[in-house]
């Protein structure tokens, strides 16, 4: 057994620094996109690309920012991140065109591809008692719920008293902190003899992740294209291609045989189908909360806040509550309390009282807590800890798929219900028009019509949106009932290590 490390846990203070901060960026770009718009004038195609290319180019990078981590030392890699991720930040808020936007967007992808799994990595390997890694994990889940549930409560902040590029310049002194104390208190780790990195599988990783979900983000958006299905097929070749080089490969980019793993395989499919289930609920709870009841982004960044203290709460019990019982009850009783709470969600009106939906957000950040944190624990633990970066990544790129999957599919829902509703007699073709494209659209449409034309444009408007809310909740809901009844299959037997008193 090796000895507990010293400092280990002021260590993984500087770790959950990084991974909050990842958080907070992802969610305050979507409260600075209205004023972003108005100061760069982006296309409809180009404000697609600022909001989507830092998902693509994460998602499309993490598996092979994980192996590089293992091979050149993950301390390395995450403090050079960390370093790049200040800088690019600097690049986003002082962007001055549309297209300089979209390649700043994407460079903080690249450098955001090595912070996370190089901090889930490093934690498996300072943390050698189980029951302390358990928690550790919990604490590293927790901050990025909390970075979920913080970033619209800062950006509409900072939104309200500066200007749109200062929800990226928070990042600096984050960053400054993490760099010069990341220095002096992480270990370095990596893989002892991990033979070359296939540039060849990069590619291949790269090239399949991002025109999968190119292709189903523009489906979900356009509809079905042949141009779009020929995209795809060619992501799906490459993978294929990629996991049948990763099988013949003396040292592969990953190891494909950690899906032998029954807990590892059920974990990861736990984890995508989950963010599937959910996305859609995330990413249409914001529009609804202020553009249908009428909130201003720091009161529906504060609304949103008890998803984050459930998870929090939950996710640092949850080591102990699957020890107690079992992973997989565990696991199934978080995911099936987010299923019957996305159920609740198809009684949802334009006028539902905040206890109600506060009391749902609850249920889900406990649910989501609970089972994130037991499937990454289950993840890092049935590795040996020299492929921790490569197990990390096939972790973090579950979540990507299933966001990119889940917002697609339940996307699709939402707006093909929303694009049929009833325009009153009165309404222009062009506000109507402009109205059918999107609730925001409605309402820019509705104040330039006379008072009471516009009011029942924007009511019309708002019932068909939350109508496509009630039915995507319901799939949604149904996609996690599911997946928590394959859990319980799945997860048969899995338990997490005892601690050395244990």
């Amino acid at each position: 057994m090796e000895a507990p490390r010293p400092g280990r846990w002021l260590a993984l203070a500087v770790l959950a620094l990084a991974v909050l901060l990842v958080a907070v960026d992802a969610t305050v770009l979507g409260l600075a996109t209205p004023f972003l718009s108005e100061d760069l004038r982006p296309t409809g195609t180009q404000l697609l690309w600022i909001g989507d290319v830092y998902s693509f180019v994460i998602a499309g990078l993490l598996v092979s920012m994980g192996s590089l981590g293992d091979r050149i030392g993950r301390k390395k890699l995450l403090l050079c991140g960390a370093v790049a991720f200040g800088a690019v930040s600097v690049l986003n808020a002082y962007a001055s065109s549309p297209e300089m936007m979209i390649a700043a967007r994407a460079l903080l992808g690249v450098a955001g591809a090595t912070l996370m799994p190089s901090t889930l990595a490093l934690i498996r390997n300072i943390f050698h008692d189980p029951r302390e890694r358990s928690l550790a994990i919990g604490i590293w889940g927790a901050m990025a719920s909390a970075g979920a549930a913080v970033g619209p409560v800062v950006g509409g902040f900072l939104l309200e008293n500066f200007w749109w590029g200062s929800v990226f310049l928070i990042n600096l002194p984050v960053m400054a902190v993490l760099v010069l104390v990341g220095i002096k208190l992480l270990p370095e780790s990596r893989d002892p003899s991990p033979g070359p990195w296939d540039l060849l599988s990069v590619v291949l990783s790269m090239v399949g992740i991002v025109t999968v979900v190119y292709a189903i983000k523009e489906v979900a958006t356009h509809g079905p294209t042949w141009p779009m299905a020929l995209v795809g097929v060619t992501g799906v070749l490459a993978l294929v291609w990629f996991v049948r080089r990763q099988l013949t490969l003396p040292s592969p980019l990953l190891d494909m045989r950690l899906f032998h793993h029954g807990g590892f395989s059920g974990a990861v499919l736990a984890d995508l189908l989950t963010v599937l289930g959910l996305s859609g609920m995330v990413f249409f709870l914001s529009q609804f909360l202020q553009l249908v009841q009428d909130r201003s982004p720091l009161e529906a960044g504060l609304a949103e806040l008890p998803a984050a203290v459930g998870a929090v709460t939950a996710g640092l019990l949850a080591g102990q509550a699957a020890r107690r019982f079992s992973v997989r009850s565990a696991v199934t009783a978080g995911l099936a309390a987010i299923g019957v709470a996305l159920a609740a969600l198809m009684w949802l009106s334009p006028d539902t009282d905040y206890p109600v939906l506060g009391a749902v957000l609850l249920i889900v950040g406990v649910g989501a807590g609970l089972s994130f944190t037991v499937t990454a624990d289950v993840i890092l633990s049935s590795v040996p800890k020299e492929h921790a970066g490569a197990a990390s990544a096939v972790s973090e790129t579950a979540y990507e798929l299933g966001a990119a999957l889940g917002i697609a599919l339940l996307g699709s829902i939402v707006t093909g219900v929303y694009r049929d509703f009833t325009v009153p007699p009165g309404v222009p073709a062009a506000q109507a028009g402009e109205a059918r494209e999107s609730l925001g659209g409605a309402v820019e449409s509705a104040s330039t019509l006379p008072a009471d034309t516009g009011q029942a444009l924007l009511s019309s408007a708002q019932e068909a949106f939350v109508d496509g809310l009630r039915i995507a909740s319901g799939v949604g809901a149904v996609v996690l009932l599911i997946t928590a009844v394959a859990a319980w299959f799945l997860l048969r037997g899995q338990r997490l290590e005892e601690g050395y008193g244990g």
